[in-house]
């Protein structure tokens, strides 16, 4: 151990990877840059090229893996994110400077500068401060709408199901795993008017490992159209969920079905918009999230219609 610690190389790797991923971070937020692949795929990359100049690589690698995932708990330790996006982010991230590393290793292109010079080291930050404000002010961002569906059957006639999910007083079931951490765990739904027009407001709070409200507030939604036992559909018109500011809630959507003798299918369709990227990494994340908010949603309803109707 002491070893590593004596190492130079390991040192000075720590000393980057601080660097480069404060200022990935201070660029979000100044609003120089967004959650895009800039911050997850270049900036990681560009870091790596840089470990990979140091003279002792493994040990770099190490330094900087470490450092890594000290400054994401960091993060989440003071309130800037949430358990679940540092979790997330550590897959797409870490393997992302270990191919920095081994593309300066391959391609030997930082030849020239393996004399630990930390001007010359930091040389590959250069395209990130540039490229991140440049793609965020030049560029239209355009979030991607996704709709998100959960389907559940209950052994209560539609009107039933209706009348207990339109407005809630306090929601506590089972929680989904993802609610122990930081996912906002929503505690009551409360419906101002029964028409079309009327407001109905959920009320979050943070998960159990969230800091500073992380997660909490209100989502505000507005009745476009209802039936009793048929269909209860809002717009969003509102929302303050703290620490999502990259997620933006459209429409909220019950339908009601008749299912078998006395039953009835209920599904639940949430649409929202992201700007996180890349896609094809976050939105799964994403949706996994969101069906956990339905699923406790339809827990606590199903305790709710057997408290009401024995069934």
């Amino acid at each position: 151990m002491k070893e590593i610690l004596k190492d130079r190389s390991f040192k000075i790797s720590i000393l980057l990877t601080l660097v480069f991923l404060g200022v990935g971070i201070g660029f979000y937020i100044l609003g120089l840059t967004e959650l895009n692949w800039f911050l997850f795929l270049l900036l990681p990359v560009l870091l790596g090229l840089a470990i990979g100049a140091l003279p002792n690589r493994n040990w770099a690698l190490v330094g900087a893996i470490m450092a890594a995932i000290a400054f994401l708990v960091g993060l989440f330790t003071v309130g800037v994110a949430g358990f679940i996006c540092i979790v997330y982010a550590i897959p797409i991230i870490v393997p992302f400077i270990f191919l920095g590393s081994v593309i300066t290793h391959l391609v030997n292109r930082y030849k020239a500068i393996k004399t630990d010079k930390l001007s010359a080291l930091f040389l590959p930050l250069l395209p990130f401060i540039i490229g991140a404000p440049v793609e965020h002010h030049w560029f239209e961002s355009n979030p991607s709408i996704v709709e998100v569906r959960t389907e559940r059957i209950f052994s209560n006639t539609p009107e039933q199901v209706y009348d207990a999910i339109k407005s809630v007083d306090t929601l506590d079931a089972d929680k989904p795993f993802l609610m122990y951490l930081d996912l906002p765990v929503p505690t009551k739904c409360i419906l101002e008017q029964e028409a079309i027009g009327g407001i109905r407001t959920c009320y979050f709070k943070g998960g159990n490992l969230s800091r500073l409200n992380y997660g909490g507030g209100v989502i505000v939604e507005r009745i476009t159209a209802l039936e009793r036992g048929k269909i209860l559909k809002m717009d969003v018109i509102d929302y303050t969920l703290v620490g999502r500011d990259w997620l933006g809630f459209k429409e909220a959507i019950y339908y009601f079905e008749k299912a078998g003798e006395g039953g009835c299918k209920l599904t639940r369709v949430t649409t929202y918009t992201s700007e996180t990227t890349p896609r094809f990494y976050w939105e799964p994340l994403e949706k996994h999230g969101i069906r956990q908010e339905h699923d406790y949603v339809f827990n606590n309803l199903a305790k709710d219609l057997e408290n009401k109707y024995g069934r």
